[in-house]
């Protein structure tokens, strides 16, 4: 077996490793960090290599219901948090002010990939991914709007186009090799994409927890409540909309969207935050990549009994 195909088969636990490198190897995060941005197109032009244009264009009628669905979870659940932040006198806690960017962020950049790793089909979460950030520059103003805290919506506008820029150019590519020469990749060449972006999505861990690694040793009660509050954060709308969809649509959508739901791209309103919640929110971003990369550890007994 190559290489490739062994990290495949053994991705749910090359994610763990990554994550115990990320807190043991403080010193690879500056190094890793100044390449997170072509870690990121390598890992959605992998996704959608291994998806292809067909199946990740859906047919005609998944376009309305997949809109419906990045306004759920980019208007609805977001504002909800905050109003039940606003009724118990939380507002501008750091802790609500990290859930409601959370929920108000589109699908993370992996959230093909961590589906393609609980074995269900990943196409509904690259369409999810790309609406849902296309739609972040408007989705974004109501919560910005309520919460005038969080700074300006139109701040984050680069730094969505240029992730938008970057699906397209990564998406594009692995669509025309599809198209070309990878008409009908066999499962060997799969499983070799598979084990290449579960290396990609390893490496990657590293450069996101640069500030648990300190926080360990120097504030342990503040990492292990930032801790508990990040695995609420991802893995509770995970079972949320698993509860919520198992009796009203086909088990084998369900894994997509509730990956999505619970893993968001929360890093991108670093560029709209004051100076003053940054910090706060980077160690939120570290401990949100613990449960992040556990779920295909823990969720796919979950997804698989959908199905």
């Amino acid at each position: 077996m190559s290489p490739l195909r062994a990290c495949a088969r053994h991705a749910r636990w090359l994610l763990v490793a990554g994550l115990v490198a990320g807190v043991a190897l403080p010193g690879a995060a500056g190094t890793v960090r100044a390449w997170l941005p072509e870690l990121v197109a390598l890992m959605l032009f992998l996704a959608a290599l291994r998806i292809g244009p067909r199946r990740a264009l859906g047919a005609l009628h998944e376009l309305r219901s997949t809109a419906l669905t990045a306004l759920l979870w980019q208007v609805a659940l977001p504002l909800i948090a905050l109003a039940l932040a606003a009724a118990l006198g939380l507002l501008t806690h750091p802790a609500a002010l990290a859930l409601v960017l959370m929920l108000a962020a589109s699908p993370l950049a992996g959230s093909p990939n961590l589906t393609m790793l609980v074995g269900a089909d990943p196409a509904p979460a690259l369409r999810l991914l790309i609406l849902g950030t296309a739609l972040l520059p408007l989705t974004v103003i109501p919560v910005f709007w309520a919460l005038p805290a969080l700074g300006s919506a139109g701040a984050v506008t680069g730094s969505v186009l240029k992730l938008l820029a970057t699906i397209a150019l990564a998406a594009g590519a692995a669509f025309a090799l599809r198209l070309t020469l990878m008409t009908q990749p066999s499962e060997p060449a799969l499983q070799r994409i598979d084990g290449l972006s579960a290396l990609t999505m390893t490496v990657m861990v590293l450069g996101l927890m640069s500030a648990v690694g300190p926080a360990l040793t120097e504030r342990p009660a503040a990492l292990a409540a930032w801790l508990a509050l990040a695995c609420a954060a991802n893995l509770g709308p995970q079972f949320a909309t698993v509860l919520a969809l198992r009796q009203r649509i086909a088990g084998t959508q369900i894994p997509a969207l509730a990956i999505t739901c619970g893993n968001r791209n929360i890093a991108l309103f670093l560029v709209a935050l004051p100076a003053e919640t940054t910090d706060a929110l980077l160690l939120f971003i570290g401990c949100y990549q613990v449960p992040m990369y556990l779920t295909p550890l823990l969720m796919t007994p979950v997804y698989k009994r959908l199905r």
